[in-house]
């Protein structure tokens, strides 16, 4: 349908930007830095061709991250994003946590409102998918990024191939 929204694309900043855990073998050298620091040393080892590749996808980008308003002051500069929507997360419920499921699951669900989205985390299961599945009327990609590695090439590929299928 012409003119729908561009689907939400969820991005979380722990793991998925900046790569963290990563044992000597998988990570030699360390982690790679990307200039001096900023307000946050964290924000060094976030890949600036991340900032043109995030903005070349056919979405609309939001912070899905415990990073809160602070991803706007730190991480989109660094980027060359412009400030994004940021997630207001409520207090975690304990059982969907005894069940497995993550506490953004359902705060994203009723953030996206039925439009199509992609969330893009480090932390996602199983049991998310499923809940999703059952809870959330429209399409979904819940992609999981390894916390040692963050975004890859192939990542973004596969995001862009999702979101072009279900862009408006």
């Amino acid at each position: 349908m012409a003119g729908s929204p561009l689907p939400l694309l969820f991005l979380d900043v722990d793991g998925p930007l900046i790569p963290f855990g990563a044992t000597r073998e998988q990570r030699p050298d360390g982690y790679p830095t990307f200039g001096a620091s900023g307000p946050n040393p964290l924000v060094t080892r976030i890949d600036p061709a991340h900032g043109p590749r995030l903005r070349a996808l056919p979405c609309e980008p939001v912070w899905a991250t415990t990073w809160s308003s602070d991803a706007n002051e730190c991480i989109a500069p660094w980027l060359g994003l412009p400030e994004l929507p940021v997630v207001t997360w409520p207090e975690p419920s304990d059982e969907d946590e005894r069940y497995g499921l993550h506490w953004k699951t359902p705060p994203l669900v009723r953030w996206a409102a039925g439009r199509p989205f992609a969330w893009v985390d480090d932390e996602i299961t199983d049991v998310d998918r499923a809940w999703v599945e059952a809870h959330h009327p429209g399409q979904a990609l819940l992609h999981r990024v390894e916390a040692w590695r963050g975004l890859t090439g192939a990542d973004f590929s596969a995001l862009d191939a999702w979101l072009r299928r279900n862009a408006g």
